[in-house]
């Protein structure tokens, strides 16, 4: 049986995170957005887990680089990725 993965895409801001998630089936949705705050971070992933079932992207940029972490140490495998990518922008 194939694994039925979650696909979280993350939008890091300074003070909030704009969340989307692609589901197995998928259906694409927006989950509206949380504090950009551990504690808010943890209860996204409790709630949308098991962690080994989620994937992550978030925008590489410096408001981003303590989410990766924040989501590796929970378990999460997470990719920056550039939102320029594909445009021509930013190579």
């Amino acid at each position: 049986m194939k694994e039925k993965l979650r696909f979280l895409g993350l939008d890091v801001h300074a003070e909030t995170i704009a969340v989307a998630v692609a589901e197995p089936e998928g259906e694409v949705r927006s989950l509206g957005t949380i504090p950009n705050r551990a504690e808010s971070i943890r209860k996204l992933i409790q709630k949308l887990g098991p962690a080994e079932r989620l994937r992550a992207c978030y925008e590489a940029g410096p408001t981003g680089y303590v989410v990766y972490w924040q989501l590796a140490e929970l378990g999460v495998p997470v990719r920056g990725c550039s939102a320029n990518a594909g445009t021509g922008y930013g190579r």
